[in-house]
C-alpha cells in the first residue's frame, strides 16, 4: 500500500484550478464533471487540528475527474511537470487500463498535463499517451519531451476559464472522425 504523509498531496494547485473550471462548465451547463477521491485510510489523526497526518491509500485509484461533456461520457487525470521531460513512470499502468477500457465503451480519455515551469497546459489524447507508453514497454525512452507534444493540442487562453480544456476536447473529438 501507498503512504503519504504530509499537509496535502502534491498537484492541489492544479487540482483547484481544475474544480473551479469544472465549477465553472456546471454552471454554464457545457459539463457535468467531478471529483473522483482517492480512498484512504487513516492512520494517524491530530487530535487539535482534526487533519489526518498518515494514512494508507486502500486501493489504487482509476483516473482523477470523470463526467459527461454534452453527453458525452468523459475521464481524465491531471498531473503537474516542472521540466521539458514527463516521466511515464508518474502514469501508472492501472490508470492505462481504466482508460483504455473507458475508450472502449466509447467514452473520452485524456491526460491534462501543467507544465509549471512554462505555464502552460497541455491536452495529451489517450492515442498519443498510447504512443509514448508503447515506445516505454518496447525498450524506448520512459519518457516524453515537450518537443514531441503536439502544438495543436495546447490549452488556449480563454478570460474567465483557468484550465479550457474543452476547446481541445473538441479537437480531440474532430480527430477521431
Amino acid at each position: 500500500m501507498a503512504t503519504w504523509n504530509s499537509r496535502g498531496l502534491r498537484g492541489s494547485t492544479l487540482e483547484d484550478l481544475l474544480n473551479q473550471t469544472n465549477e465553472k462548465y456546471r454552471e454554464n451547463r457545457l459539463a457535468l464533471i467531478q471529483k473522483i477521491p482517492t480512498p484512504i485510510t487513516p492512520i494517524n489523526i491530530d487530535k487539535e487540528t482534526r487533519h489526518i497526518t498518515l494514512a494508507y491509500f486502500d486501493q489504487k485509484s482509476t483516473v482523477d475527474y470523470i463526467g459527461a461533456v454534452q453527453g458525452i461520457p468523459v475521464c481524465f487525470d491531471a498531473k503537474e511537470c516542472n521540466s521539458d521531460t514527463f516521466p511515464l513512470a508518474n502514469i501508472h499502468e492501472h490508470q492505462v487500463e481504466f482508460m483504455r477500457a473507458f475508450e472502449k465503451q466509447d467514452g473520452i480519455a485524456f491526460i491534462l498535463i501543467s507544465f509549471t515551469h512554462k505555464d502552460k497546459f497541455y491536452y495529451l489524447t489517450f492515442q498519443k499517451l498510447m504512443k509514448f507508453w508503447n515506445r516505454a514497454q518496447e525498450g524506448g525512452r520512459k519518457s516524453f519531451r515537450y518537443e514531441e507534444l503536439d502544438e495543436e493540442f495546447f490549452l488556449p487562453e480563454i478570460p474567465g476559464v483557468f484550465v479550457p480544456y474543452l476547446h481541445t476536447l473538441q479537437k480531440d473529438l474532430s480527430s477521431r472522425d
